[in-house]
Formats: structure tokens, sequence, C-alpha cells
């Protein structure tokens, strides 16, 4: 492995967080012209009308932080100086060719996403429209080559099961955003330990992709918890699913110890989104159970469970939180 500049990367990290920090204000006022609000209602725990910012201003802020390091690296390649930066920008820029398809396809399944939420967000989407709109999206992130295969070399297979984890993990964090910093919270801390998966293994692209995610993400904190003056938004809660499920295949995953249990680092995955995925299964569970349809929300999430038993909401998020960093920390320890 190479030896890994974190503060390079991490300056990737600050810009986009502070993008954010900026962009997030400039979209509240936008959301608010154009209505794109959140009323108090039923199942609400706002009283008071809140813009859905958090979307555009978290896309935006990544977007022009890629655009930017690219740019740095592409114009002024010697504003690297020492020899492992050098190096690592020398690898940045290979994997900016090698894999400019799939970066393009990872902007522009964020945008779909981004854009499907919009429209969900300002006309309310019948649900089947809202799938079929994911399901396009993820057949295309699958078509890029963004694909899992779990050592089956069947073509149909991996799109199959790309599909399903683009589709899954979607939904479990758009149904995961019913509290003040829950779906960002837990899209900063996979987003980071990604990050640091992909640098332990050299892959310098998919680190910046990553670092940048979490920057944006953790810019947008501040206006989303403890108090919120901004949601997600099913915007964002779509873009925080569609780049939780990407970047969870983005790294490769090697095999460290030449021994049969090699081939469970292909689950490692599911161990940084075990949260998400369990609040999932156990509420679609449920509410099959009960005769009710899967895609019609309730409050029998582990946020809501927590709550009921006698947390803070505030409190409960962070439990959760704390939760996920030690499922996304197993992870990394077993594969660095």
């Amino acid at each position: 492995m190479l030896s890994f500049p974190f503060d390079l990367y991490l300056g990737g990290f600050l810009v986009s967080l502070g993008f954010a920090l900026v962009a997030v204000p400039i979209w509240k006022k936008l959301c608010t012209s154009f209505n794109l609000i959140d009323d108090p209602g039923h199942r609400k725990i706002h009283s008071v009308p809140t813009p859905l910012a958090g979307g555009p201003g978290v896309f935006s802020a990544m977007v022009a932080t890629l655009f930017l390091g690219a740019g740095v690296f592409l114009i002024f390649p010697s504003v690297v100086r020492s020899d492992s930066t050098l190096v690592a920008g020398s690898a940045l820029l290979h994997g900016i060719n090698r894999r400019t398809p799939q970066l393009l396809v990872l902007l522009m399944g964020s945008c779909g996403m981004l854009l499907l939420g919009l429209f969900d967000d300002r006309f309310e989407l019948p649900a089947r429209w809202k799938f079929l709109g994911q399901l396009l999206i993820a057949g295309l992130t699958a078509a890029a080559g963004l694909r899992i295969t779990l050592f089956v070399p069947n073509l149909f297979f991996s799109y199959a099961i790309t599909i399903l984890w683009v589709l899954t993990v979607t939904n479990a964090l758009n149904f995961l955003d019913n509290m003040n910093g829950l779906c960002t919270g837990i899209g900063i801390i996979v987003a980071w330990a990604c990050a640091w998966l992909a640098a332990v293994h050299g892959q310098y692209l998919v680190a910046f992709i990553a670092f940048t995610a979490a920057g944006s993400l953790l810019g947008f904190l501040p206006y989303n918890f403890p108090k919120a003056s901004a949601f997600l938004g099913d915007a964002g809660s779509h873009l925080v699913g569609y780049w939780c499920a990407v970047l969870t295949i983005l790294p490769n995953y090697y095999p460290t110890t030449g021994t049969r249990l090699d081939k469970w680092v292909v689950l490692i995955p599911l161990l940084l989104l075990a949260v998400p995925l369990l609040d999932l299964v156990y509420v679609v569970a449920l509410r099959w159970r009960i005769g009710q349809p899967v895609y019609l929300g309730d409050t029998n999430h582990i946020s809501h469970r927590l709550v009921r038993r006698g947390y803070s909401r505030s409190h409960a998020v962070l439990l959760i939180l704390l939760t996920t960093a030690i499922a996304c920390f197993l992870a990394v320890w077993a594969v660095a």
C-alpha cells in the first residue's frame, strides 16, 4: 500500500464541509420560495414549516468539491510536492482516467435520486412511481459497471444483486429519516468508514469521493441536529441512501489471511450498514404481518421504540449513531 496522504484528502473533506455550510442557507431560501417545505402534521415531530434544503445543499457541496479537486489535479498536478502526495496524486489521476464512466454514473445516479426525491417532496409521488424511478437508477448504476459479484461468475446474478442492494439501502435510509440528524449521521459515519477502507487499500479516487460525501453531510448536520432549521426530505434521504449503497461497493475488499474466512470479506458492506438494514427488515416484516402496506410509514422504527422506552429523541439518535460507528469500526478493523 502506498503511503496515504491524509492531509491532502482531508482537505477535500474540509472543503466539502465548508461548501455545505455556505450552500444550505442559500438552498433554504430557494426551497422556501419554491414551496419545498415540510409542514407540521400527522407523525411529524416539528411544529413549524421547515425547508427541505438538505438534499440540494449536500449534493451541490459534493459536486463542487469533486470538480474543484479534479480541476486541481488535472490542471495543476505539481501542486502536490512531497513524494507520497505526488505518488498519490498520480494514483488519483489514474483512478479518474480508469473509472471516469463509473464516476459520471455515480454523479448522474445521485442527481437522479435527488430529482426523484424532489418530485416526491413537492408532489407526493405514488409509491409505485417512486419505486420505478429507484429501479431505473439502480439498473443504470449496475449497467455502468458498479456491480457486486460475490464470487458468482454470472452477469444476470451480478445485475440482480446490485439492483437489489441499491434499492434496499436507499429505502432503508429513507425509512430511517424520521428524526433530526439520524439519516445524516449514519451517512457521515458510513462514508467516513468507506473512505478509510479505500485508503487502506490505496484506492485514492474512492477515498476522495467518500471523504467528500462525509464532509458535505457533516456540513449539513448543524442545520439538522439537534434542532432542525432544514430537513433532508425525500430528496436528501434518497441521496444519502444511494451514496451509502454505492460507496460500500466501490472499495475492493481484498483477502488478507489466505484462509477460508477470506471469502467473507465481501460481506463487509452488510456490517457497515447493519443498523439501517436491520431496522428495514424489522419494520417491513412487522407491516407485512399486520397486513399494512410496506411503504406506509409508521412509528415502529428503532428510533421510535427507543423514545417510547424513555429516551429523548436526541439521545435515541446518538445511541443509534454510536451503534453504527461501532459496526463500522469493526468493519474497518476486519480488513485493515
